[in-house]
């Protein structure tokens, strides 16, 4: 199934080939690292006996865990909604005082509204906001058994880290962090690398293709695959290289 939102270096175009480096089999326990929209975990019904979900963002954690316990909730706070510049300046403030269920109406608006769902600005494209809250109710069934954290990214593997874990990691991309709505340092990668070669279980993971990567995990396995810029798919449009990354 589809993931209910978009995000800023979702894989919705790669989730496909993703998965093919998959192992098969071997792992009970299923961890995305960078979670975002989740477009890798929702494509499949179920990846493992325990599959956790995790983002440093707290108001993506919150819209997760309000879709996975309150859907009903969240379709209510969200009920007769349009495609309005002014709904959507209004949700992009930061107001106190607002439940978890107002929150996450909020953001999620804002997402959905957005310009390729950076969250600040306003996208002005028709959609069926209706159809995309009938949506939550499927995408709260695909939560319902999954562990969603709220945790840095080395104190996740240092948690959930196994012989039998799989980790899937789509960190920002070098170079691109400014892009991404939180933030991500320059020697966050080096961490990241760090943590990541300590690790008992195996590990996917997707980057930009650059020489920097390249030399960062030089002594990994590497797949090259491209994908078309999410915002301009059409004839022509730029390609972009990516990499996919494991440790088996």
């Amino acid at each position: 199934m589809d993931s209910f939102i978009s995000w800023v270096g979702g894989k919705k175009l790669l989730r496909k080939k993703i998965i093919e480096q998959f192992p098969e089999g071997g792992y009970d326990r299923y961890i995305e690292v960078f979670g975002g929209a989740g477009w890798v975990l929702f494509a499949k019904e179920r990846h493992a006996e325990l599959e956790v979900y995790n983002d440093v963002n707290s108001n993506l954690v919150n819209l997760y865990r309000c879709v996975k316990y309150h859907p009903e909730a969240l379709q209510k706070e969200l009920d007769g909604l349009l495609m309005s510049r002014e709904l959507f300046y209004d949700a992009a403030e930061n107001i106190r005082g607002l439940t978890d269920i107002q929150k996450a109406a909020r953001f999620w608006l804002t997402i959905k509204e957005s310009y390729g769902a950076d969250g600040r600005t306003f996208g002005g494209r028709p959609k069926d906001l209706g159809k995309a809250v009938d949506f939550l109710q499927l995408a709260s069934g695909r939560l319902r058994m999954m562990v969603i954290e709220n945790l840095d990214f080395e104190r996740l593997i240092r948690n959930y880290d196994r012989d039998s874990a799989l980790f899937y990691l789509d960190p920002p991309y070098y170079d691109a962090e400014k892009y991404y709505p939180d933030r991500f340092n320059p020697e966050d990668h080096d961490r990241l690398h760090d943590a990541l070669a300590q690790v008992k279980g195996r590990f996917v993971l997707s980057y930009n293709d650059c020489p920097e990567i390249r030399q960062l995990y030089s002594g990994y396995k590497m797949v090259q695959v491209d994908r078309s810029d999410n915002l301009a798919v059409r004839a022509g449009a730029r390609r972009y290289h990516e990499l996919i990354i494991t440790n088996y």
